[in-house]
């Protein structure tokens, strides 16, 4: 199964496209890098992940200069689930959950 996030613009209520995310292990290893689409997605991480503790690193400088980056960490315990962490951001506020 794969690891997918979206980042919205809850002040606008639309997608933030062009985000650069890093999906990191834990100790800061990247293993992969991306851009969030038009849609503010990215999808098809994780494929042969082994089961960790790992990151999201959201550069979110340009979007909500206030929050230059933006870490989640989340665990990836099951390999075999999908694992949807999205995070919504406004200028001086930011929120995230465990989507499907």
């Amino acid at each position: 199964m794969t690891i997918s996030t979206h980042v919205l613009d809850a002040a606008r209520g639309r997608p933030f496209a062009g985000i650069t995310v890093s999906l990191q292990r834990r100790d800061g290893t990247e293993v992969s890098s991306a851009e969030t689409n038009a849609d503010g997605r990215i999808t098809g991480w994780g494929d042969g992940l082994e089961a960790g503790v790992y990151r999201l690193v959201f550069d979110t400088a340009e979007a909500a200069p206030f929050f230059p980056e933006v870490v989640l960490t989340f665990d990836y315990s099951d390999p075999a689930q999908h694992y949807h962490v999205p995070l919504l951001l406004s200028p001086f506020a930011y929120s995230t959950y465990r989507g499907s």
